[in-house]
């Protein structure tokens, strides 16, 4: 069966990711040149883009409930906010996709699997923040839904270094594709 690829870019948004964040994520910064990358080799092969990002309602009513204090104090990635929005550097462009969710996974209580069976999709490249969290579960979440799943290793980011680390070895360990951003192209031809 012919290989049909989407990029995934999950939670690179103002909150999370930019240089004003209130809730930032150590790894953010360094993986925008990957990720701005990946999107060009998307955009130039005409291939599927989803930009995944957490949306949440301003009373806070649908946070985790281990994250409701945090939001409390600080809210973050609220619905309709400069902060929910994907930065700059990567903002979605016509016949791009933009996908919301309140949970780690992006599979979870979202259109995301049916999305990508209607776009004749097999394959997932993903990338984003972060690591132990969204990432991982989305992986896990696409694994179980049976679509190849490729993890663009310097294209995700985690708090630290050694977290990344890990999780990147336990997904390896359970079936999914690591590369690197300089390895998407040649892999893409392989298809």
């Amino acid at each position: 069966m012919a290989r049909k690829p989407a990029l995934l870019i999950i939670d690179m948004q103002n909150d999370f990711a930019s240089s004003h964040a209130v809730n930032p994520v150590a790894g953010a910064q360094a993986i925008i040149n990957p990720l701005v990358q990946l999107l060009s080799l998307f955009r130039k092969k005409q291939l599927p883009i989803i930009h995944i990002v957490r949306v949440h309602e301003p009373d806070g009513s649908d946070v985790e409930w281990f994250r409701a204090e945090k939001f409390n104090s600080i809210p973050f990635a609220v619905r309709g906010t400069h902060g929910a929005a994907v930065i700059d550097e990567l903002t979605p462009a016509p016949g791009e996709y933009l996908l919301e969710k309140i949970r780690m996974s992006a599979f979870i209580g979202t259109r995301l699997d049916l999305m990508l069976r209607t776009l004749g999709v097999n394959t997932v490249v993903v990338g984003g923040i972060q690591t132990p969290n969204c990432i991982r579960t989305t992986v896990f979440d696409a694994m179980a839904y049976n679509y190849e799943t490729i993890l663009v290793d310097d294209a995700t980011g985690a708090q630290t270094k050694d977290i990344h680390e890990a999780n990147v070895l336990d997904m390896k360990n359970i079936g999914i594709k690591i590369l690197n951003t300089a390895d998407i192209a040649p892999w893409l031809e392989s298809r």
